[in-house]
């Protein structure tokens, strides 16, 4: 491999450090923020058209925070050059952020303007310093698709509401299917797959660990700040019951994350005959989950602000339908991990569903106790048929 001698040094060492960076930590910071605004689009319009905005604008973020935690598994964070190449993408991602509330009523040219500059300078940060490696092959072959997405979504920034909608996410899907596929180039048929990169499991696996948490902390935050702003009013039985089910909903998630499957995949992204796709897998499983979160913290919120008897149908889409949406990313990232899924997950699946049109006839509390009991079942299962047996491997499907 012919390196350049004078950035040869921004590439990650292989037997360094395995563990996030402490920049890798800062730059996590921005989607507190950025998960806060969606979850704030939501509590205000908590219907189909508000639903399809906050996912677009999610697949936009999320695809951002991936392609840059793959960044910092090629280059060295410990590097100045990539530190303040990380800065700069989070100031990036903090301008998107804010425009969050505004994606789809004011000027989407910022927006998506923004969006099309940080994959520029990834690819002007990558033709500069990695010159002779297999991570420049990977990054040129994605820009031909990435140039695709951004004739895509430049006209969408001139259109309105669900024509823009449709157009944005007719570009994520240019992003998001072909790096599935690997990024394929006309030009190059039979090689499209190009070499093999390194992954650095230990490190890609605490990412998405570390992202997740995150999500997690949106429903503290969210219950948090809704409670505190109701002021001596808050302090009402019905209020606090609900706060408790909020939190005992987000402590029973992350033991369904992490319990088995979450701990395992490191040695899963290990153990893969390709890592890089195992890796890209379970990006997206954890963006399902991710999304899950939101919609529940949006749920709690609304269960907070407004404690009424019998919650409003709509509503059904955050106190029901965020843990059926986790419960569904967890199911796949089960599938990643252990290439099996548990039938206990799917039945949770399905009683949640069966729930859904009965809880606009259940008082509110009933409603939040029933979904919360369900991640309880489910977290219960699986510390029994954890007990007594070996510990779990991982064994990603082939």
């Amino acid at each position: 491999m012919n390196l350049d001698p004078r950035t040869r040094h921004l590439l990650r060492v292989r037997e360094a450090r395995k563990q996030p960076a402490f920049i890798e930590l800062f730059f996590d910071l921005v989607y507190v923020f950025a998960l806060i605004q969606l979850t704030h689009l939501l509590v205000n319009d908590l219907s189909l058209t508000g639903g399809f905005e906050a996912l677009v604008l999610l697949l936009a973020l999320w695809w951002i925070w991936v392609l840059t935690a793959w960044m910092t598994d090629q280059f060295d964070p410990q590097h100045g050059s990539v530190q303040w190449y990380v800065v700069l993408v989070m100031f990036g991602i903090l301008l998107m952020a804010i425009q969050v509330p505004n994606g789809f009523r004011g000027n989407g040219l910022f927006f998506a303007a923004i969006f099309a500059v940080i994959n520029l300078g990834r690819f002007l940060f990558v033709a500069r310093v990695a010159r002779g490696t297999p991570v420049l092959s990977h990054v040129m072959r994605a820009r031909l698709w990435s140039a695709l997405a951004t004739l895509i979504w430049i006209p969408g920034a001139f259109a309105r509401d669900w024509i823009r909608g449709i157009l944005w996410l007719s570009a994520l899907a240019v992003d998001y299917v072909s790096a599935a596929l690997r990024w394929p180039t006309p030009w190059k048929v039979g090689h499209s797959a190009g070499p093999t990169l390194e992954i650095t499991a230990t490190h890609v696996a605490e990412r998405y660990r570390q992202v997740f948490i995150i999500a997690l902390g949106e429903i503290v935050l969210a219950m948090g700040t809704t409670f505190s702003s109701t002021g001596y009013d808050a302090f009402t039985p019905r209020r606090l019951a609900v706060l408790a089910l909020a939190f005992t909903s987000a402590a029973l998630m992350w033991r369904l994350y992490i319990y088995r499957a979450g701990a395992q995949l490191a040695p899963a992204i290990a153990a893969s005959r390709e890592p890089h796709r195992l890796s890209q897998w379970s990006a997206y499983v954890h963006m399902v989950m991710v999304a899950g979160i939101i919609l529940t913290a949006v749920g709690f919120t609304l269960a907070i602000e407004h404690p009424v008897e019998h919650i409003p149908p709509s509503w059904i889409a955050g106190i029901v339908g965020g843990p059926i949406l986790f419960l569904a990313g967890r199911s796949g990232f089960e599938y990643v991990i252990c290439g099996r899924v548990t039938m206990p997950r799917l039945i949770g699946i399905l009683v949640l569903a069966g729930l859904s049109p009965a809880v606009i006839l259940l008082p509110l509390e009933v409603t939040l106790a029933s979904t919360t009991l369900v991640l309880a079942a489910l977290a219960t299962d699986d510390t029994a048929r954890g007990r007594g047996t070996a510990r779990e491997t991982a064994a990603p499907p082939t």
